[in-house]
């Protein structure tokens, strides 16, 4: 199961950091994400990874409703980004929010760290673990956090999609 906290933070004091922990850098991402109208705790997104010239389409279930934190994930890559929004949109999905970022993705002793840059929100990690024991996979979380500074006052528990339509009201 995945398992991911995610903060509020300062972009590049928050990769240093994350450098000077020893994590490898593993790639940078310049991400589209098309969010589809389902009702919640389901989530349906399409996503681009503009500078990979890759897609995919993801679905999560967010286990803990509130918290944001726990999700089930099915994700397939597909071939064609425009084709596969097509598809689900003739069958009846609605579009309903556009995410977009520069994503930095590090790696150190099973966690992964996704420092983003979101579109007119700002900047925030998600420090993730796979891992079945949640209790556990929470413990790691939250050690490492101390370890960069952040506390339960830096957390963002509301997904991208809610951030972005609570702006645009």
């Amino acid at each position: 199961m995945e398992i991911e906290i995610k903060f509020r933070v300062n972009f590049d004091e928050t990769r240093e950091k994350i450098e000077s922990l020893g994590a490898s850098f593993v790639r940078e991402e310049v991400q589209e994400d098309l969010y589809f109208s389902l009702p919640y705790p389901n989530l349906l997104r399409v996503r681009r990874i503009k500078n990979l010239g890759r897609a995919f389409i993801t679905y999560k279930y967010i286990r803990d409703p509130g918290k944001n934190e726990e999700f089930e994930e099915i994700e397939v890559e597909v071939s064609n980004f425009e084709k596969t929004v097509e598809i689900l949109k003739r069958l009846g999905f609605r579009e309903d929010v556009w995410v977009r970022k520069k994503r930095l993705v590090y790696r150190l002793d099973g966690i992964t760290f996704e420092l983003n840059e979101v579109e007119g929100l700002g900047s925030f990690l998600d420090i993730e673990v796979i891992e079945d024991d949640v209790d556990k996979a929470k413990e790691i979380i939250w050690e490492t956090a101390r370890k960069l500074g952040l506390s339960e006052e830096d957390v963002e528990p509301r997904l991208y999609q809610e951030l972005i339509k609570g702006r645009k009201r």
